[in-house]
């Protein structure tokens, strides 16, 4: 077995600009404007102006109320067709979290320990175990760290048998190396790896992405029209040899397209002190 980099509004609300390593990121508060499970908020690089992706589920009231925080704000809303989710189910490659199944991001490592990074939500809490099988008879690894507010978490294997190479699994036979990672760029080309849907591709829109699921808030989030389906959370977001995020969620699928988030592989291993190899 192998495994790789698988696959798998009643008040104003205000909102803050800040700069987070180097490009405008909206800090949407909270507060009831703001906090419209199936929206995401960011600021448009070019114009500078507050962007809100709405959902199918905003409607109604909570659409108009949402539509006049945006005019107050000078921005501009617009609507993602479908429902946004988590990818949480149908995968294959490893299974946390009540029985999840997820995707692996990257493979990294600290000094001689080996890790992989995945989805927060994919996973239970520090020190459970993950699986390679549903039924939870065959452990691979141990969870070592999560952070739910950016949606990725951090897995220390203890099975010293598996091949676990710097690599994203393309699913035709061949493995794409990671040697390096990066934040992306808006306009970027990129592609999206996982058990269920294959490698996808599409482009960066987005950076620094504020994104209200119906189970939280998540920020930092890359966002993308790469397509992705329930069981591909926690899988690749790579461009050549470079590693840029981990699938969180979205909306759509791959038969019609769709909007995907991931977050940032930089910043999830800067914080756990790991690296590619």
């Amino acid at each position: 077995m192998r495994i790789g980099l698988r696959g798998t509004v009643a008040g104003i609300v205000t909102l803050v600009t800040v700069l987070v390593g180097g490009a405008a990121a909206v800090a949407a508060p909270p507060g009831r404007d703001a906090a419209v499970p199936g929206t995401a908020w960011w600021t448009d690089p070019v114009t500078g102006r507050v962007v809100v992706a709405a959902d199918d589920t905003v409607t109604g009231a909570a659409l108009a109320r949402l539509t006049g925080t945006v005019d107050r704000l000078g921005g501009h809303l617009v609507r993602e067709p479908g429902v946004r989710t988590r990818r949480i189910a149908g995968g294959d490659v490893v299974f946390g979290n009540a029985g999840f199944r997820c995707t692996v991001g990257f493979n990294a490592r600290q000094a001689l320990t080996i890790f992989f990074l995945t989805a927060a939500h994919c996973v239970g809490d520090i020190g459970t175990p993950v699986f390679a099988d549903p039924n939870g008879l065959v452990p691979i690894g141990v969870v070592a760290a999560r952070d739910e507010t950016h949606d990725y978490a951090l897995v220390r294997y203890t099975d010293a048998t598996i091949p676990k190479p710097s690599a994203v699994n393309l699913y035709n036979g061949t493995l794409q190396p990671i040697t390096s990672v990066s934040g992306g760029s808006v306009g970027q080309a990129v592609q999206r790896s996982g058990p269920v849907t294959g490698v996808r591709s599409g482009r960066i829109t987005a950076l620094n992405v504020t994104v209200y699921f119906a189970g939280g808030m998540v920020t930092n989030l890359i966002r993308t029209t790469v397509c992705a389906e329930p069981g591909d959370s926690g899988g690749p977001l790579f461009s050549g040899s470079i590693g840029i995020g981990m699938t969180v969620g979205g909306s759509g699928n791959c038969t019609t397209g769709g909007v995907t988030y991931f977050s940032q592989v930089t910043r999830a291993m800067s914080q756990y002190g790991v690296t590619v190899y």
